[in-house]
């Protein structure tokens, strides 16, 4: 293999990979706790089709289409490498196996387009999303990866804006398609009326636990070696969650009165999409105020929704999209010339890179969300995209169970035969089951009743 190969920027690349790839299952993780129980396999499976289906296409188009050469103008790239042409154990990108950069890029269009399913949770057909995956990595996103990430990309070359890690292709963009696929498959029944509440606030935690040790392989990994940028990337990952952890909360205590578990983890989730296309261009002091402020965005962001009456049901728009434009846009402001030798307003650049950072906003903006649109409105009328109203309650009568509950009825059935059995002397509990005498005996039966009620209230409430 060539003298330029290093063997500690290859492990630590193949480590970062095998971290953005844990970030998929921990994003199903979060988004199925944060639904419904009945719609919690579903998002279960939307994630874990992403990893089937966008690794196939990247093998085959993907990656040649995404970082070979350019076929023209900065817009996309050729064919030379199709299938991983030409690609070989010899092949390097840099001082790294090409091999490994490309799984490394692949584990981000993964992740991309499974961020998406949180703005349709609840109300999209399983093929619609199967085609719309294909369909939207194929047209959307790797045009977008060639712009930004391809050193002859338009975004990256012609224009001179800067993203370390993805805010413009994977956060501004998920955001953007989350927002236009959730105009297409309308509102669910109750939006607006009952807001969803999490079904199992521990998977979201848990969710979140590995879409954060993920995120450091997504941030420091994309220096691509272990040095340069790659110790600051990691540092003002965490600077950013933590910062943007304080800011939210109080945001909510103001609008709500309260602090929830599930806004803390809404607002790390926020500072580490913000700090995303910058977490190499800014110092900690730049990090710190990037996830400060998205916190701010993105707690007042998450409302705005209802005031345009799009169900974006998990806040993809709010914390992805919003995130991602504080954090590309305080490039341009922040920018330390530490990485990329350019400065941001505050470091003496003045507006020249604000603008260009800018620009690039608003063309992902347009690009992704006019693009997703029609790709949604197509799917939507050819296989169906939306599900019925009656699925949102119900995903079907066949679909396995995330969880074999008992319904109330056989709960009834099989408690009331053994207190009846155990005497009548006692109490009875609040769900008519009677208690034997005894203090033990009453306690176990007021729990009994207790536990039926919460049953009740949770089926009410699906």
């Amino acid at each position: 293999m060539s003298s330029a190969f290093d063997t500690g920027n290859t492990a630590w690349l193949m480590v970062s990979t095998a971290m953005v790839l844990l970030m998929t299952p921990g994003l199903a993780f979060f988004y199925g706790g944060m639904v419904k129980t009945n719609h919690v396999l579903v998002m279960l499976k939307m994630s874990f089709a992403c990893l089937a289906l966008v690794s196939l296409l990247w093998l085959a188009v993907g990656y040649t289409l995404a970082f070979g050469p350019d076929a023209g103008a900065g817009l996309i790239g050729n064919l030379d490498h199709a299938f991983l042409r030409g690609v070989d154990m010899t092949s390097l990108h840099g001082s790294i196996p090409t091999t490994i950069f490309s799984c490394f890029q692949m584990s981000f269009a993964i992740i991309t387009v499974a961020l998406i399913s949180g703005s349709i949770a609840g109300r999209a057909t399983m093929r619609g999303w199967l085609v719309f995956v294909v369909a939207w990595t194929l047209l959307v996103y790797i045009p977008l990866a060639h712009w930004v990430f391809a050193p002859d990309g338009w975004i990256a070359g012609n224009l001179g804006a800067l993203d370390f890690a993805g805010g413009l292709p994977v956060e501004i963009n998920s955001g953007a398609a989350g927002l236009a696929c959730a105009i297409v498959l309308r509102r669910r029944k109750d939006f607006e009326r009952q807001a969803i509440t999490p079904h199992n606030l521990p998977l979201v935690v848990i969710g979140l636990a590995l879409l954060w040790f993920g995120w450091f392989g997504f941030n420091a990994g994309s220096a691509l070696q272990d040095e340069g940028g790659a110790p600051m990337a990691f540092l003002n990952t965490q600077l950013a969650a933590c910062a943007a952890m304080i800011s939210w909360p109080i945001v909510e205590k103001y609008q709500h009165g309260k602090v929830e578990m599930l806004g803390v983890a809404s607002a790390s989730v926020a500072g580490m999409v913000a700090i995303t296309p910058s977490c190499g261009e800014v110092s900690p002091v730049g990090a710190l105020v990037i996830g400060f402020v998205a916190g701010l965005v993105c707690a007042f962001a998450i409302n705005f929704k209802y005031k345009i009456h799009v169900d974006d049901t998990l806040d993809v728009v709010g914390v992805h999209g919003f995130g991602g434009i504080v954090g590309t846009l305080g490039i341009g402001f922040f920018a330390t010339a530490a990485m990329s030798g350019k400065k941001g307003l505050f470091y003496g650049g003045g507006f020249d890179q604000l603008w260009r950072q800018a620009v690039a906003v608003v063309a992902t903006i347009a690009f992704s969300f006019c693009m997703t649109w029609l790709i949604a409105q197509l799917i939507n009328r050819t296989v169906g995209f939306r599900t019925t109203e009656e699925y949102e309650a119900v995903p079907g009568k066949e679909e396995e169970v995330a969880y074999d509950q008992a319904t109330i009825e056989e709960i009834r059935s099989r408690l009331a035969p053994a207190g009846a059995a155990a005497g009548t002397s006692g109490g009875v509990s609040a769900a008519g089951v009677p208690a034997p005498a005894g203090s033990r005996a009453e306690a176990d039966a007021a729990l009994l009743g207790e536990v039926i009620t919460l049953l009740e209230r949770r089926e009410r409430d699906k």
